[in-house]
């Protein structure tokens, strides 16, 4: 099969690309170019230069000789566009794909992309399916990811300086975490074996809440390592971010996707597919490597997290 890989230098498309390219797959890699992109042409990757995440490069012609394509829009934290991003790469998408010979799409999207209304960062996942269910010729695995775990890395100074991770997700509430490499992995047997169905949802994640996830971090440091509930209500809290670390369009929008989550608008069901990788298995292998460096390397500027963590 032919396949078309969207963000193919990306964290999870480069160790996809490498997964199709082992199991004898024909891969085109979309890439802005660099070392990565040529380390996969090296491996029989076919190089094409552009990018859906900002437009650039001959996008229309991506799909024209594929089979199948991997789609995945890059989420640009620091970006003020904070609702327009997975729209306007959506409809990029769309344009490239409807005349295209493509016939299977697998779609990297979001837990809560099923939901509609306010829901801060889940929302973008959901006008980004909807755009692509127009597709009637295509068919459509829409691969729901929960958190990565590898984002935990966000909270490597916070615990590494004051052995606390802080955050505004209830103590009791389980969101799903995934590693990245499970990803990959799952979407490379989505072109093993085809869907017959027109439009399918699959839901990747571990459920653990963030006091489960301390406990875990705390075994694995043989050192206590607690969980601060960070109450978004509190004005201190709210002027803090507002001053030193962000915009109230984000300070908003981070407010949206914490209520989703904790009100549980947005949660997983139970029928999902078996991970490879549990938390224990990351924590030991991937995170405490990173904290223990972050100890030896001493004190980093000061973010919201950090902060979060010992005020």
């Amino acid at each position: 099969m032919r396949i078309a890989v969207v963000g193919a230098t990306g964290r999870i498309g480069a160790k996809l690309t490498e997964n199709l390219l082992a199991k004898g797959h024909s891969v085109k890699a979309l890439s802005r170019g660099g070392p990565a992109l040529d380390a996969l042409v090296a491996k029989g990757a076919e190089p094409f230069l552009g990018s859906f995440d900002t437009g650039t490069g001959e996008l229309s012609t991506f799909f024209d000789d594929a089979d199948a394509a991997f789609l995945m829009v890059k989420t640009i934290w620091g970006s003020e566009d904070l609702h327009g991003h997975y729209p306007s790469v959506a409809l990029r998408f769309f344009d490239a794909l409807r005349n295209s010979p493509v016939k299977l799409v697998v779609n990297l999207t979001g837990m809560g992309s099923e939901v509609s209304g306010n829901t801060g960062h889940f929302q973008g996942f959901h006008i980004l399916d909807q755009i692509l269910n127009r597709l009637r010729d295509i068919k459509l695995v829409h691969l729901q990811g929960g958190w990565f775990m590898q984002d935990l890395s966000g909270w490597i100074d916070s615990i590494a300086q004051h052995d606390r991770i802080g955050w505004s997700l209830d103590p009791n509430v389980k969101t799903p975490w995934v590693a990245i490499q499970d990803i990959a992995e799952l979407a490379a047997k989505e072109f093993d074996t085809p869907t017959d169905q027109h439009r399918s949802v699959k839901q990747l994640g571990i459920d653990y809440t963030m006091t489960e996830i301390a406990a875990i971090i705390s075994r694995a440091l043989g050192t206590e390592v607690d969980y601060r509930f960070i109450d978004r209500s509190d004005r201190e809290v709210e002027a803090v971010f507002r001053k030193r670390f962000g915009t109230l369009g984000r300070w908003v929008y981070d407010n949206d996707t914490l209520a989703a989550l904790n009100d549980g608008l947005v949660k997983f069901h139970d029928d999902r597919p078996e991970l490879r990788t549990t938390m224990e298995e990351f924590v030991k292998d991937t995170l405490r490597p990173l904290i223990e460096k972050a100890r030896t390397d001493g004190v980093k500027p000061e973010t919201f997290l950090t902060w979060s963590s010992h005020s």
